[in-house]
């Protein structure tokens, strides 16, 4: 029985209708955030929202009967038994913060479509490569946090006034958003030479650094994605073969009663 559950939610339909039912509360909830809409159809919307939550609680409930102890040893299902339960805290109706909480339902997406979650898996896989990227940048904010403050605190003491203060100025900078205009032409007034300062760290942070990270996280994509085509291809492949020993069993199987005749017509002569 277990197992023909476990079939049964491994089906491509049933796995679509998951995904659509995730969809539909996720724009039931944003639905929820117009006053006008809840103040014509409120009782609707609410009762669509039990709706994909009774959804939610029998898929997971029927994933526990079916896998057992085993449900907990994936981080996917864990995953989404946290999201789900979430919902079914006490005062989750009620209370504003947990009710905002139940948009994380819209993540189960990432578990229930596989190009997501291999999207995702490949980014975790990253985080050891991305955490000495992200030793790299730190030092080098903090070296442009000094210097920038060393030169421009007294003239532009809001932007560069203190290490945390120029650490932020310079993420601003680093993300591009009104750097030249907002930041660097003002100080260039008073400091003609500052963008032998910013230029570098530019080229260094935006173009260097970051392109590095998003580098990483193509290759690990790359590698779980050719990862998980081995998997499947030696999944193919023990088919085959567990296929072919059937047939040579039965081929066996019928060779045997033709060589008894045989047998005995020699012991008879």
């Amino acid at each position: 029985m277990r197992k023909q559950v476990a079939a049964w939610l491994e089906r491509p339909h049933v796995r679509n209708g998951i995904i659509a039912v995730i969809i539909f509360n996720a724009i039931i909830l944003g639905l929820e955030t117009s006053s006008q809409v809840m103040a014509r159809a409120g009782w609707l919307i609410i009762l669509f929202d039990i709706f994909c939550l009774a959804v939610f609680v029998s898929e997971i409930a029927l994933k526990l009967f079916a896998h057992g102890g085993r449900f907990f040893r994936s981080g996917w299902n864990v995953f989404d038994f946290v999201i789900v339960g979430v919902s079914l805290v006490p005062g989750a109706q009620t209370l504003s913060v947990l009710r905002a909480l139940r948009i994380l339902r819209v993540l189960r997406v990432i578990s229930a479509a596989p190009r997501l979650r291999r999207v995702v898996e490949g980014f975790i896989t990253a985080l050891p490569g991305m955490g000495s990227v992200f030793l790299l940048m730190a030092l080098i904010f903090y070296i442009g946090a000094v210097m920038s403050t060393k030169l421009f605190a007294a003239s532009f003491p809001d932007w560069f006034g203190s290490i945390g203060l120029s650490a932020y100025t310079l993420f601003q900078i680093m993300t591009l958003e009104s750097w030249s205009m907002g930041i660097v032409r003002p100080v260039m007034d008073q400091y003609p030479y500052a963008w032998l300062f910013f230029v570098p760290f530019i080229m260094i942070t935006t173009f260097a650094v970051v392109n590095l990270l998003v580098g990483l996280i193509v290759n690990s994509m790359q590698d779980a994605h050719q990862e998980e085509e081995t998997l499947r291809t030696d999944a193919y492949r023990e088919e085959v073969l567990a296929r072919l020993a059937a047939i040579e069993t039965r081929l066996k199987a019928t060779e045997q009663p033709s060589h008894e005749p045989r047998q005995d017509a020699m012991q008879s002569h």
